[in-house]
């Protein structure tokens, strides 16, 4: 065997290339990523709501929008048969990435 495929068979054989977990775990990887951005724009739009800078039709569809993508991601996590604290990364000394999720 050749040097760069030795080299490739040892690599193979130390990763776990099981397809039914990668794709978890890139379904994990990208719901974090969703996750992420949704929570941030629950706290902008709480902002806004706060200092009043929305009309009340503004107001409705945004809850509305958010309420509906905070229920698309229950769905999408139990899908992938995961749960929101799943997707919560721990960064160390900086602490977990996402604000604790609601009971």
């Amino acid at each position: 065997m050749t040097a760069p495929r030795a080299r490739a068979a040892r690599t193979a054989h130390a990763l776990d290339l099981d397809p039914e977990r990668v794709g978890n775990d890139l379904a994990a990887l990208v719901l974090t990523v969703v996750e992420l951005l949704r929570q941030l724009m629950e706290r902008q739009a709480v902002r806004r709501f706060d200092e009043g800078t929305l009309s009340a039709e503004q107001e409705d569809r945004l809850g509305t929008a958010l309420m509906l993508l905070d229920e698309r991601m229950d769905d999408l996590c139990a899908q992938h048969g995961l749960s929101r604290s799943d997707l919560n990364l721990d960064l160390g000394p900086l602490g977990p990435l996402l604000a604790d999720p609601e009971p």
